[in-house]
């Protein structure tokens, strides 16, 4: 049943996401789109609650509800960001903004984007331990609670693993291959020193070009 009701959470997400959608830029109801997208973490709460009562039914805490305390994190952390990410494209594609802008791929831009996707992932995973805990005192019996326990060390995983690659970003932070020139604001020190070393010499100052030509010292 738990599973089966985390299915019918995701899929009446997108269906949400949708019907919100198309009530925004086909039929011009943006209050009623509005109104729709903010019943998504309803979704969240259905599913706590029947979790919660079928622990409470006498149900023995096992992989499933580990599961959906994990969805819920998740959903809590990363479910503005999917929207935000449906909205942008959906108004390019039917003629309503500019194309979304991708993430950044090199240097310090790159980084920043990672430690903003680390810090939702830390947030899901530190969201799902916290309710992972709750369950477990609620349930009260240590020789039952061991899947919901091995839920919350695999969300221990996940802020570290996250943890590194926001680091790895930082301290090696990748960079464009020769020849390929980095987006809009990627470009570095080292992208503004190229661009002032390939200006055509007639926009170089009076006295740099008197200084590099003979002809203009005599």
């Amino acid at each position: 049943m738990i599973v089966t009701l985390i299915i019918a959470c995701e899929v009446g997400f997108w269906v949400l996401l949708a019907v919100g959608l198309a009530l925004r830029y086909l039929a011009r109801m943006p209050r009623t789109s509005a109104a729709v997208l903010l019943c998504e973490p309803l979704l969240e709460v259905v599913l706590l609650i029947v979790t919660a009562i079928d622990l409470r039914n006498g149900a023995e805490p096992d992989f499933k509800h580990g599961l959906a305390a994990v969805y819920i994190g998740f959903t809590a952390t990363h479910g503005h960001y999917m929207i935000k990410w449906a909205d942008g494209h959906a108004a390019h594609l039917l003629g309503r903004g500019p194309r979304p802008a991708k993430p950044p791929r090199y240097g310090t831009a790159r980084a920043v984007h990672e430690w903003k996707m680390g810090a939702r992932a830390i947030g899901a995973a530190v969201i799902a331990a916290g309710l992972l805990q709750a369950a477990i005192w609620y349930v009260g019996d240590a020789s039952q609670v061991e899947p919901l326990r091995q839920w919350q060390t695999r969300m221990g995983f996940v802020v570290g693993i996250s943890l590194l690659i926001a680091l790895s970003y930082t301290v090696w932070p990748k960079q464009p291959k020769q020849g390929e020139q980095p987006e809009q604001g990627e470009r570095g020190e080292q992208g503004e020193q190229g661009e002032a070393a390939a200006r055509p010499e007639a926009e170089r100052s009076s006295p740099q070009r008197a200084a590099l030509d003979p002809d203009l010292r005599k």
